[in-house]
């Protein structure tokens, strides 16, 4: 029988260094060597990360979020939080005097992603040691480095949020369990909770999870009111501060939907009421009286917020444009259900799908068999349940779904190994290697993409497309355009980033929802008449128009118009005013826009 280990102690810290060094240099090597030659910042959210941190550290204000190089000339407000801005910015300030602004930048990107990473690993040690027992340590720190939902978010390069809020969940879960038997650890979870909110508004499904496993653990027990009470306190105290972080004054009382806002701590506040009056009343007796007095409550509340800010229940981007919601966002595979990017991205739904999903069964099959520890673990359940429906409306939830499934795989294994043990036989190997595979993306992603390249050619394609854009990515790419004045340019959405991470121009557009209005501009120069997109060009002052051939606006849309720059472009048909200056064999076309 396995039972849970004390809170007190703590894995062995030699193993944990032992996984994460090979793990680390791993991804290190795989970085400098296997991807030399590709863009070190690959994806657009890196290099707009490091875009803002550059102008932090430039002099622009912590309270100043707009970028104002993009969406030129006017600028564009991104919903992004300084608080991961300010480790990138120390660390660039530290390695600046020793190798230079830029590769600082790069320095900066290879050390953030990693110390996330042993972080990441030294809280799925302890979890697992918490509910597994110290056999459980291995397998916690294993399957984490074979997953590629986790790898991809902690390589080299990898500075945007999301290997924060991956780290923040795993650190809620961890706080949550440990709360059920002790309280003060409720006050841990609030405040992590609230930060990471702070942080990123796709923390939400995690922080609803962290609520539930404190109101119902009292609707279990009622001894467990303080616990609730004071998750709910810290979790409001510690959205007021955020906010406070976040917002000039001046904008404290500013309604948003998809940042930090006062929707958010309104919320906070009403969590944190109906959790404090629920525990200081004399608790009903019956488990469905704590349930409806806590459901009564949370409803007048919510209802309350949502009477005061209608406009965000449609959710965090509901407020976009029906037509980019349509034309632009709908074509982003990963933002999809799970189901339906089966089709797509097979290897990678399997890889990340079905741990989630079969860590769910694993819990279910854990509180029925075993005795021990069942609140510990319905806890537990409650957090994979969410971040997993979650991964289902939408695959790229995935990489927060991968952490809380490593406690039940770890379980899983064990158990399979001590039947192993006792039965050596084959049946009970199998068992063995199997529960290893259902749990390691990695080895899925490998089955899996043998399979379809097998029966199907579609995911050589998407490859293959992928894989074109990365010329276009890379610092070289960008070295003649940096060495001429500043220039307002218009460029593909995914090129944008880049753009003005390695060059000091100004651009219309990066895929970023706040910027709607260059996003629309740059959809309408490509696809609209010729004429149309040239007033574009002049509303805006640009002077260049730079292109990568491989990026998906030079297909243009289905409803284009037939003089549109798409057809004109492809047809070698481009009017006199856009002259081509590009250089002989250079990945990117640059045409400047003369007058007429």
């Amino acid at each position: 029988m396995l039972t849970a280990t004390p809170a007190h102690r703590g894995p062995d810290l030699r193993l944990v260094a032992l996984v994460f060094a090979a793990a680390a240099t791993t991804l290190v090597l795989r970085t400098l060597y296997t991807r030399a030659g590709l863009p070190f910042f690959a994806d657009t959210d890196d290099a707009m990360r490091m875009v803002m941190v550059r102008d932090f550290l430039a002099g622009q204000s912590w309270y100043d979020l707009t970028a104002h190089r993009l969406n030129t000339p006017f600028g564009a407000e991104l919903h992004w939080s300084r608080l991961v801005d300010l480790p990138l910015a120390l660390l660039v300030l530290v390695f600046t005097p020793l190798l230079g602004a830029d590769m600082a930048l790069v320095a900066a990107g290879y050390v953030w992603p990693m110390l996330l990473f042993a972080l990441l690993l030294w809280l799925s040690a302890g979890l697992a040691q918490r509910l597994v027992g110290p056999e459980g340590v291995l397998p916690a720190l294993v399957l984490p480095v074979l997953s590629p939902a986790i790898t991809a978010e902690f390589t080299p390069g990898r500075v945007d949020h999301h290997n924060v809020v991956i780290l923040l969940t795993l650190a809620m879960i961890w706080a949550g369990i440990e709360a059920i038997r002790c309280p003060r650890f409720a006050m841990a979870c609030g405040v992590l909770a609230a930060t990471a909110l702070a942080i990123a508004t796709e923390s939400l499904p995690t922080i609803a999870a962290a609520i539930l496993v404190m109101g119902l653990a009292f609707v279990v027990d009622p001894a467990r009111g303080r616990t609730m009470r004071l998750f709910g306190l810290s979790f409001a105290l510690g959205s007021m501060v955020h906010l406070a972080i976040f917002r000039p004054p001046s904008r404290w009382l500013e309604a948003a939907c998809d940042v930090l806002s006062p929707v958010y701590v309104a919320v906070a506040i009403v969590v944190a009421a109906v959790f404090t009056l629920a525990s200081l009343v004399p608790p009903p007796r019956a488990a469905w009286q704590r349930f409806v007095l806590l459901g009564v409550l949370a409803l007048a509340g919510i209802g309350a917020v949502a009477l005061l800010y209608p406009q965000c229940l449609k959710g965090p981007y509901g407020a976009i444009d029906p037509w980019l919601q349509a034309n632009w966002i709908a074509a982003i595979v990963e933002a999809r259900p799970w189901f339906a990017t089966i089709t797509e991205l097979p290897a990678y739904a399997v890889a990340v799908g079905l741990p989630a999903l079969f860590a769910t069964g694993v819990i279910a099959w854990r509180l029925w068999d075993v005795k021990e520890g069942r609140a510990e673990w319905a806890a537990l359940l409650v957090f994979t349940l969410c971040t997993a429906v979650v991964m289902l409306a939408q695959v790229r939830g995935g990489r927060l779904a991968i952490m809380p499934a490593i406690p039940a795989a770890a379980w899983l294994i064990v158990m399979a190994r001590h039947r192993y043990l006792a039965t050596p036989r084959l049946r009970t190997l199998a068992g063995l290697l199997l529960s290893w595979l259902a749990f390691s993306g990695v080895a899925l992603l490998l089955l899996v993409t043998a399979v379809t390249n097998l029966t199907s050619t579609r995911p050589e394609q998407i490859a293959e497309a992928r894989a074109s854009k990365e010329p276009c990515l890379v610092s070289s790419a960008f070295a003649d355009l940096a060495a001429i004045p500043p220039e307002r340019i218009m460029a593909p959405i995914d090129l944008g980033a880049h753009l003005l991470l390695y060059t000091p121009h100004e651009v219309v557009s990066a895929p970023y929802h706040r910027n709607q209005q260059g996003v629309r501009d740059t959809f309408r120069f490509f696809n609209d008449p010729i004429a149309d997109a040239r007033a574009i060009l002049i509303e805006r002052g640009i002077g260049l128009v730079v292109l990568c051939p491989a990026m998906a606006e030079l297909r243009g849309l289905p409803d284009r118009a037939e003089d549109s720059f798409v057809n004109l472009y492809a047809s070698g048909e481009l009017p006199a005013w856009l002259h081509d200056v590009s250089l002989p064999g250079a990945a990117l076309q640059v045409f400047g826009v003369l007058p007429e």
